[in-house]
Order: C-alpha cells, then structure tokens, then sequence
C-alpha cells in the first residue's frame, strides 16, 4: 500500500505538515516536491491558518535530495547537468517557499536534517530543535556539490563565512544544542516536548496580526543587504504602513487597559 508523501491536520489555527516518508528519513523526491509545492500554495489561500509547523515523521526531519532518484546513464554529462539544473530551478528552488507564504512558519527538526533538508529548515521563520537532531552537510566531501536550496545564503547570514565554508568543506555534524549557540535556530527541547513546544509556538504566531508579522520577516531580509540610512528608511515606512492599520490600534488600546491584545484573523 502506496503511503502518503505527507500528512496534514490542524490544531485551530495552526496547521502540521508532516513529511511522511520515515523508512528513508523523508527524502525531498521530485514527486513530493510537486505535491508539496501545490498544496503549500493552497495553503496560502487558507484563510483559516494563521501559522504553519512543519516537521518529519519517525526519527528524523528530511535528508534532502532523494539520490535514488537520481540517474546516472550515459549521456553527455553536460546534459545530464543541465537536466539536473533544470529540476532544481523548476522545482526544487521554488520549495523554500516556506519564506514566502503569507503566514508565519515554524520548523521543528525532529531528527537527521541534512542537506536540502537544511534549506528548508532554514527557510522557515522559527526554528526549534529535538535535541538529538542535527544539522549535516555530507554532499561537499561525498559527492564534490555545492550547497543549493538556499543554504549558502541562510549559512552565510546566520553564522558568517568562515563557519559556513568550514561546516560544508568538512562535512561535520552539528548537534542541537552547537546550532543555539551559534545562533541558527530559536532552541532545542527534549525529544519527547518537541510537538508540544513547537505547537505553543506556533499558537503564539498564530495570534500575531499576520500582515505585521510579514512585515518582519521582510524588514530583516532587507538589514543585511540595506546601508544603515536604506534600513532606516525602510523601517519608517514599515511604521507608517503597520501604524495605520487597525491591529495598531488595537495593540495601544490593549496596552492602556493592560489586557492582551485582539488581534483580529488573517
């Protein structure tokens, strides 16, 4: 009997996205990529989610590539990566969607991540951690590949070049609770709390006015790239749009009874 690429349910306003293939450690198979990529954009349409937790099923969250798919005939190998750069720009680049979709996201990596599995973990706007899961990047020193899915660009980012370069040239594991340190991922809880913590999390995100929330997300896109006249020019305009919105009424009215805010739905 053929199983499920994924599962899907929802906790209120909270939706869980399971990859669901636990034998083979969810590998990103181009069949699931296109489901995921269909269902994600209807998702987006959802207006009864308001947060998103995506993670893995059985004992790890996703090892990437599905390299059993891959197949290496005789062609010319400059067809063959051409073929393969094909799939990654039809495909597989369009699934760090995650970063895109009009709600927050939060990934809680169960297990082995590795590689791809690292870019779509690293796509999401929170990030929590079992604390037996790890980060691993063996395609460099096995396979003589770069990273893609976006992980030069978040690795980059989040802990500079030297650690990047050195985690993809060496090809090391790291461990949880190394990748809160090194400032990856928001925390790492015990095996056994993850589902719950990730879902009081992703309740919290929930709660959010979700167009400010995006509005986050977008501003610190920006930092990095911005001078720090550009960034301050986008954070006023931020706060023009954001101030002459309902949800900042709301939040001031909420302030001055000192009562939570009602932020209305997406």
């Amino acid at each position: 009997m053929k199983t499920r690429l994924f599962d899907f349910e929802r906790d209120g306003h909270v939706g869980l996205l399971t990859l669901n293939n636990p034998v083979r450690v969810n590998p990103l198979g181009e069949e699931l990529q296109h489901a995921l990529l269909e269902f994600l954009f209807a998702l987006g349409e959802d207006k009864g989610i308001h947060a998103l937790v995506i993670t893995g099923a059985g004992c790890g969250f996703c090892v990437g590539a599905d390299l059993a798919s891959v197949v290496i005939g005789d062609d010319d190998p400059e067809v063959r990566g051409a073929r393969l750069a094909q799939s990654l720009m039809d495909c597989s680049n369009t699934l760090i969607l995650p970063a895109a979709l009009p709600f927050p996201v939060l990934s809680a990596v169960n297990g082995a991540c590795a590689d791809g599995g690292v870019g779509l973990a690293l796509a999401t706007d929170v990030l929590v951690m079992a604390r037996s899961a790890y980060f691993y990047l063996p395609f460099m020193p096995k396979l003589g590949i770069v990273p893609d899915l976006g992980r030069s660009w978040f690795l980059e980012r989040l802990i500079g070049r030297g650690r990047a370069t050195a985690l993809t040239l060496l090809g090391e594991r790291l461990g949880a609770e190394q990748t809160v340190q090194w400032g990856l991922v928001w925390s790492c809880v015990k095996d056994i709390s993850l589902r719950t913590e990730a879902l009081a999390l992703a309740h919290r995100l929930a709660r959010l006015p979700a167009h400010a929330a995006l509005e986050t997300r977008h501003i610190y896109d920006s930092a990095t790239s911005n001078s720090l006249d550009a960034q301050l020019r986008q954070e006023v305009q931020s706060q023009a749009r954001l101030m002459a919105e309902p949800a900042f009424v709301e939040g001031v009215q909420a302030f001055m009874a000192k009562r939570k805010p009602r932020f209305p739905g997406r």
